[in-house]
């Protein structure tokens, strides 16, 4: 789940792409792939802003190939497409979720990926997605993209810390930031790789990792935006 929101420029949406097309495909991930306990992972590429804007751009497929890997590295860099609106991470949760639940694989480990450059600012409270998935037995790590100036209206400078306390959860999840666009493609690698030796190790993995910090503000994205919208400016 990939944030395509107006605070991301059209560089910066390419990049997304071309880094996880260069991961997927790479000798590193394949590797990784092949020699995981089932020799095979089920994928798909979604792009998400508002609670209800998510557009499909790589399918359910299976990659258990070099040949299957490098297919969708060439699908994803095939065309670049526009951003949209807002940054419903909750939203972007329960498209997962829904789309995991009703795809026509059943992994043994069921992931959801969000990379993102700001907290939740749409829908649902982010916990309360965040839950629902966990409840349902779904693992969500985090790629906070930490690259733009922290003054940024709708951003806030410990985004890594965000996903921590408000996003992430399940069983071995884990927060990479992404402090350079120029390590984006490393992180991608990084994480995928970190997912699949999580999936030898699934029986010794501890069953909920979601954190609860009552001093933290989970809907400081939410309380940005009225602050904005109340300044005549919309995210």
């Amino acid at each position: 789940m990939v944030d395509v929101s107006r605070s991301m420029n059209p560089l910066e949406l390419e990049i997304q792409r071309r880094g996880y097309a260069q991961a997927i495909a790479s000798d590193e991930v394949v590797g990784a792939i092949l020699n995981s306990f089932t020799g095979s992972i089920a994928v798909t590429y979604v792009e998400w802003a508002g609670r209800h804007l998510q557009r499909t751009v790589v399918p359910w497929t299976l990659i258990d190939s070099p040949e299957a890997a490098q297919a969708v590295a060439a699908e994803l860099t095939a065309e670049f497409d526009y951003s949209m609106r807002r940054t419903s991470i909750s939203g972007a949760i329960e498209f997962a979720q829904f789309d995991i639940e009703t795809n026509d694989f059943e992994g043994l480990r069921k992931v959801i990926d969000i990379s993102g450059d700001g907290p939740n600012n749409d829908g649902l409270a982010v916990t309360r997605a965040r839950d629902m998935a966990l409840d349902a037995g779904l693992v969500i790590n985090g790629l906070p993209l930490m690259t733009e100036d922290s003054s940024s209206r709708w951003g806030i400078d410990d985004l890594d810390v965000y996903y921590w306390e408000c996003v992430v959860g399940g069983p071995g999840a884990f927060v990479i930031p992404v402090l350079s666009w120029d390590d984006f493609p490393l992180a991608v690698r990084r994480k995928l790789v970190l997912e699949l030796a999580q999936e030898r190790d699934i029986l010794r993995l501890d069953q909920d990792t979601r954190r609860r910090d009552d001093g933290y503000d989970c809907l400081i994205g939410e309380k940005l935006r009225r602050q904005w919208e109340g300044n005549g400016g919309f995210p």
